[in-house]
């Protein structure tokens, strides 16, 4: 018998997650439940991670996570216990399922328009790497990770995932028109993904034309893969369109680990009355059952959710306000009694080909990903962010002193817009600059020399941050400002 961690979590959690296994056990479910100490308790017990080490044992060790909402402290300084658990067990992939079902009024069900729609969220990288940085009082800076081996994991895995659905359509959202480096290198992945599916119809769209899509004509759309923050955006809206969050359900995809929760809030104000809707956690645990080949189970309890609720029996948070709403307790026990029940929209058949269960072994050290370079890098520059409340022209009169024999100052910008040597005077400026320095006639340096520009400069300026220019091959490895 299969043995899986259970973290119950806050608020609303371990009511609907005790209502989940109550269904689980009545369908003879053939889990072991090891229960883990995460949460908002664990945070004010003082793990900084919200979880005990004892919990990410048991959690490494058994390889699946099925966990309920979890609060993190406000005001302390603590990172989300939910993204520090998918970026500790690498479970790169969020996969997000957004269906229409029956007695769940929306717009488009009484449209008579389907949705079926599969997010597929890159979950390590981009902004929530939260690496962020006050480069003086006014200007804050996050950077924005986006890597290839990081790509190329979750992008792979939203292609297999829409083979193994017989999808009809794969599309990456993005903006790459504006993003060209970081967003630009997500798409290029996607493409270079694409072309092992030729049988996948692959396509593009930037991401708020998509947004507007979505809300017009979300049929049109079956697999949709996006980078972090704006898959997170983008998930939600899609909850949305399906009756909320509380149809919601979430997988973690990791090669090693993986988590299966609910993503909606812990709702402190029902928690302990049982009115709680577990749909969503549900759900959630059913995507568990298919992943670890429980299919049979899956089927029968999917079914008899979906029978439940064509038959109008919902929680005070949705449904016919028309019928009496019933309570968590009532709700579960509506399902069980339901087994065997198939609906008339919607029916789900036994799939045994959609069995994705993980490689699951111990490590005894981090994987490194990395991508062969080919192609020569050389430094042909720097960017200097400097702090400075003067005129752009008293800036390069400065920087043009530091130059020396090796360096030319090429343009200053000031939030990205060039300021120098050409601008405009209607540019509102912030007190933090970027200096561009590049070499003479493209003549090589190296970081020796860069520093020592770096030394020269600081004797005017405040340095809050550098950044080398690349060239690989002839490939400019960095972005321009804009107007430059």
């Amino acid at each position: 018998m299969t043995k899986v961690a259970v973290a119950k979590g806050d608020g609303i959690g371990p009511e609907i997650m005790d209502a989940v296994l109550e269904v689980f056990k009545a369908a003879n479910v053939p889990l072991e439940y090891q229960v883990v100490d995460m949460g908002k308790w664990v945070f004010d017990k003082g793990y900084s991670n919200g979880m005990t080490p004892e919990a990410q044992q048991t959690i490494e060790t058994l390889g699946i996570l099925f966990k309920g909402p979890m609060e993190t402290p406000k005001g302390k300084g603590v990172k989300s216990v939910n993204v520090t658990a998918r970026k500790t067990w690498n479970t790169y992939a969020n996969k997000r399922v957004f269906q229409t079902l029956s007695g769940v009024d929306t717009v488009f069900s009484r449209a008579g328009i389907p949705i079926d729609i599969t997010i597929v969220r890159e979950n390590i990288e981009d902004t929530y790497g939260g690496v962020e940085h006050m480069l003086t009082r006014d200007v804050a800076l996050s950077r924005r990770f986006i890597t290839r081996p990081g790509s190329l994991q979750v992008i792979k895995y939203a292609f297999e995932m829409a083979k193994k659905k017989n999808a009809r359509r794969i599309t990456c959202g993005h903006k790459a028109n504006i993003m060209k480096i970081t967003d630009g290198l997500f798409l290029q992945v996607f493409y270079e993904v694409a072309k092992e599916y030729p049988d996948l119809k692959a396509d593009d769209v930037i991401v708020d034309d998509l947004c507007m899509k979505l809300v017009t004509r979300p049929d049109l759309f079956d697999v949709v893969v996006l980078t972090n923050l704006q898959g997170d955006i983008v998930s939600d809206l899609c909850a949305g369109l399906v009756g909320g969050l509380g149809f919601a359900p979430s997988a973690n995809i990791g090669d090693h680990i993986c988590i299966f929760e609910a993503v909606h809030g812990t709702a402190p104000d029902i928690a302990g009355k049982n009115i709680a809707n577990p749909t969503a956690l549900l759900l959630s645990g059913i995507a568990m059952l298919r992943h670890l080949g429980i299919m049979e189970k899956a089927v029968i309890v999917e079914n008899a959710l979906l029978y439940t609720l064509e038959q109008g029996v919902h929680t005070g948070d949705f449904g016919d306000k028309g019928k009496t709403s019933v309570n968590t307790t009532q709700f579960v026990e509506a399902i069980i009694a339901n087994f065997g029940k198939s609906p008339e929209k919607g029916a789900k058949p036994y799939q045994a080909d959609m069995q994705t269960t993980q490689t699951h072994f111990k490590l005894d050290k981090n994987e490194m990903m990395e991508s062969a370079g080919a192609e020569l890098e050389k430094i042909v520059g720097v960017d200097f962010f400097i702090e400075s409340n003067e005129q752009p022209i008293a800036i390069a009169n400065k920087c043009m002193r530091h130059a020396g024999v090796k360096f030319k100052l090429i343009n200053i910008s000031n939030r990205g817009t060039q300021v120098w040597p050409t601008g405009s005077v209607y540019t509102n400026l912030v007190n933090q600059y970027n200096v561009r320095f590049e070499s003479i006639d493209d003549f090589p340096l190296t970081q020796q020399d860069v520093l020592g520009l770096y030394i020269s400069l600081s004797g005017n300026f405040k340095i809050c941050s550098s950044e080398l220019l690349l060239l690989w091959g002839d490939k400019r490895a960095y972005s321009l400002a804009q107007g430059q």
